[in-house]
């Protein structure tokens, strides 16, 4: 079969011109300013049921920033393991424990309304590995990093009742996290139902995160070493649900009923890092309010990396 090469040039050169005017008409689409890119994040959120709030900054361009609702105030959830994570390098900094300590895993704990003992329901087969290994020893490291990375209740209990809850808030403070506040464990049901439960706001989680990411959380090394844990971070899907495999995410998320969080700290293979909160609450479909936070995560990553150099 002959085939005429002109014809086939003429074909290739064709098949690029489409090729270039529907990439142009894509990046067209995609915000090009960060006035454009919070009015696409606003349209979103504004045909979602429930409250949002958003943090973006980008840490080499700080006019590269996005707040919507930051200093509304959230029940925690979870998010408020990273404040613990914090306080616990802190304290291991003063020297008052090692991190490499062992201590022993058990399930009483002790409510701040009245001092009364209280237990966490263990899953034996859950994706914690500490809720099988009651009465065992284990690393101080180590049960912070299931804190974070598979969001251990009893590592997270285990950890405040080490570094206490008024020091970490204290903490969060002085890192200039100014409404952050951890009061208890996870479970104290007498606390919850009298409305004692730990809050944050965007912008706190924010600065707390942007703090270990320039390396001033504690130290340079403690700091170092909060981002490897967040790094592997099981529960991935909204900041990190729907990034290309390149990008490397530190997070922490947090849920309960009616709340989907995440925070994290996101990196592009050039370089180029950001912050990233998502709060929501008051949503009738959790898992709408993941896909919705994992649509926004993309939408500013790629703006980021569009905005790169």
């Amino acid at each position: 079969m002959s085939v005429n090469m002109k014809e086939l040039h003429f074909n290739t050169l064709i098949l690029l011109i489409l090729s270039s005017s529907l990439w142009m008409t894509s990046c067209s689409d995609e915000p090009a300013t960060v006035e454009e890119l919070r009015s696409e994040i606003t349209s979103i959120l504004d045909d979602e049921p429930g409250t949002y709030a958003i943090f973006f900054k980008d840490l080499k361009d700080e006019s590269r920033q996005i707040t919507i609702n930051p200093d509304t105030v959230f029940h925690a959830a979870s998010t408020m393991k990273t404040p613990v994570m914090i306080e616990v390098f802190k304290q291991a900094e003063e020297d008052r424990f090692s991190i490499d300590d062992s201590i022993r895993i058990e399930n009483t704990f002790y409510s701040i309304v009245d001092s009364s003992e209280f237990s966490l329901e263990l899953d034996p087969n859950a994706d914690d590995p500490f809720e099988r290994k009651v009465g065992e020893m284990a690393t101080i490291y180590d049960l912070t990093h299931a804190m974070i990375t598979y969001s251990s209740n009893i590592a997270t209990n285990l950890m405040i009742q080490l570094v206490g809850a008024e020091n970490t808030t204290e903490t969060m403070r002085e890192l200039g996290a100014e409404n952050i506040n951890v009061l208890r464990g996870v479970y104290d049901m007498k606390a919850y139902e009298r409305g004692l439960s730990n809050r944050t706001t965007a912008r706190d989680l924010a600065v707390i995160l942007e703090r270990i990411a320039e390396g001033e959380a504690v130290n340079e090394e403690a700091s170092r070493q909060m981002i490897e844990i967040m790094k592997e971070q099981f529960y991935k899907d909204i900041i990190g649900g729907n990034l290309p495999e390149d990008a490397v995410v530190a997070s922490k998320s947090g849920f309960i009923t009616g709340v989907r969080h995440d925070s994290g700290i996101v990196s592009l293979p050039g370089g180029q890092s950001y912050i990233l909160v998502y709060l929501s609450k008051n949503v009738p479909d959790e898992e709408r309010s993941v896909e919705v936070g994992a649509e926004i995560s993309r939408i500013i990553y790629d703006f980021t990396k569009q905005n790169a150099g």
